[in-house]
């Protein structure tokens, strides 16, 4: 009976000793990751079992409590390569070693669609996110409002903790967009424009979403310069397209243009009170550095290339116009048409 309790014990020391000294991990490729969000070593245990990152939950459990893990353990997400072994494992989450996280930032136009971002990257919901990002009182150690908000966000990707708080978050953000304003003389070129980084960066957002080519924005750049140079209204169809919070639209009709919303800059006078995007580094190069230009109207070009004809005179500009709104008409007649037939 002795034989068979030392037999016993041997099996299990000889298992424990693999499970927890040797390899643990069990599942395919080099490398898994998990996410702890403070509910408990019971729950984490049933994440690493069904990830494969430990083969039982029993033993976890136990090492965890000698090593008085969950008295060190904090939420963030945690990177586990192929044969870590689980007191690895447990010294890892015990001293706190996480793995960064991507926060990959390209276009964004509303504060919801950054609230929404930011949570799908971060531990953070986005009910908490946008509560916070709605705040002006919250925002105001970052010496900016809601309207301003967008601003300090320079499109780039970051490497941060998963569980990177929100202030966190937009002291980094305010940081690097420092960094941007403080590089390649920028600041000098806003101030030779007459025009602050934020009326820059306001003016480039509405300058990215009129064209995808560089060569048209430089010059869409001058013109909008032009036009706040003369106290002349911007009239800048994105500005509608976020007055309306309607981004699906293709064409500007009269009517919305009655908007009593402070971005429409077709009835207010000047730049809007902030961004309606984050604009491209780029596009905020190619505002500074816009020639300069007498244009004062510009239109899509008829062939729909997505290029603009640039004008000096309303006649010119009105003759363009003309051959581009015919053109619309036509394609929106014949996709009707198509849409009927089928």
């Amino acid at each position: 009976m002795k034989k068979i309790i030392y037999l016993v014990l041997i099996i299990a020391l000889v298992y424990t000793s693999y499970n927890v000294l040797l390899k643990t991990t069990h599942f395919k490729g080099e490398k898994n990751s998990f996410e702890y969000n403070k509910t408990g070593l019971s729950d984490l245990a049933d994440t690493l079992v069904a990830k494969k990152i430990i083969l039982d939950k029993p033993s976890f459990l136990l090492f965890a409590k000698i090593l008085k893990v969950e008295d060190k353990l904090k939420a963030g997400r945690f990177l586990v390569y192929k044969n870590t072994s689980m007191l690895s494992l447990l010294r890892m989450l015990r001293n706190n070693q996480q793995a960064t996280v991507k926060f990959v930032l390209n276009r964004v136009r509303t504060r919801a669609e950054l609230a929404k971002l930011i949570s799908a990257t971060l531990y953070s919901d986005s009910a908490t996110c946008a509560t916070y990002l709605n705040s002006n009182d919250s925002l105001a150690k970052f010496g900016i409002d809601t309207t301003q908000l967008l601003t300090i966000f320079i499109p780039n990707t970051y490497e941060m903790y998963w569980s990177t708080s929100i202030p966190k978050l937009l002291q980094k953000m305010k940081t690097a967009a420092d960094q941007f304003w403080n590089s390649n003389g920028r600041i000098e070129k806003a101030n030779s424009k007459g025009m602050t980084k934020n009326e820059v960066y306001t003016l480039a957002s509405i300058v990215d979403e009129e064209t995808n080519y560089d060569s048209d924005k430089s010059i869409i750049a001058s013109v909008y310069q032009n036009r706040l140079k003369k106290n002349m209204p911007l009239q800048a169809c994105p500005t509608i397209k976020f007055a309306m919070q309607d981004f699906t639209l293709t064409r500007i009709y009269d009517k919305y243009l009655s908007n009593p919303s402070p971005y429409n800059t077709y009835r207010v006078k000047g730049l809007p009170p902030g961004p309606i995007g984050t604009p491209a580094p780029k596009t905020i190069d190619l505002v500074l550095d816009a020639p300069r230009t007498d244009y004062i109207y510009f239109v899509a070009k008829a062939d729909f290339s997505g290029y603009h004809h640039f004008s000096t005179n309303y006649a010119e500009h009105m003759k363009y116009a003309k051959e581009y709104q015919l053109k619309l008409d036509e394609y929106q007649l014949k996709k009707k048409q198509k849409e009927v037939l089928n």
